[in-house]
């Protein structure tokens, strides 16, 4: 056991088996029913193995109760096995990678693609915007969140794409 599933009690087999996202709930329930209770918001660290360490003075995601409102770090296409940047400059496999992370960190929090309502895309060049919407479009069934895609001066490790989420849950 270990990182946010560790923290809880969690195995690994059974996250992957589907009970530990029943167990998981029902104790964020209960948690997140006596506080809010008492009228007051929680604010819980979201961490995950499944995408890239947060390496300095930042969490990978934080979520809000009262709403359950996830605020991601945002992501570059860092691989969390080996910490080495994906795709060695191809925008597109970087893209699928950031996407892939935070795939992992919406899970993490109960979450997926559907509950997120504010995306921010930073490219290293507006250039490859084309290329890095068709990967983040093919996420997203329905209605798409609102979004804001700007040219950065430089991103992190030299990465491409980063993307940051705002997402909603039940």
């Amino acid at each position: 056991m270990h990182g946010w599933l560790g923290a809880r009690g969690v195995s690994l087999a059974e996250w992957r088996s589907g009970a530990a996202f029943r167990k998981v709930r029902l104790a964020r329930a209960l948690a997140l029913s006596c506080c809010e209770a008492m009228g007051k918001p929680t604010r819980e660290i979201i961490a995950t193995d499944q995408a890239p360490a947060a390496v300095g003075a930042y969490s990978q995601a934080v979520l809000v109760s009262g709403g359950r409102t996830l605020y991601t770090s945002g992501q570059v296409a860092f691989d969390p096995a080996t910490g080495q940047l994906v795709g060695e400059g191809d925008v597109v496999a970087e893209a699928q990678q950031v996407m892939k992370n935070l795939a992992a960190v919406l899970a993490a929090a109960g979450m997926d693609f559907a509950d997120v309502v504010r995306a921010t895309i930073f490219l290293a060049d507006i250039g490859d915007f084309g290329a890095v919407n068709e990967v983040y479009a093919s996420h997203f069934t329905g209605n798409p969140p609102a979004r804001v895609c700007v040219q950065a001066g430089a991103l992190p490790k030299g990465a491409r794409v980063e993307i940051d989420f705002v997402a909603v849950g039940e």
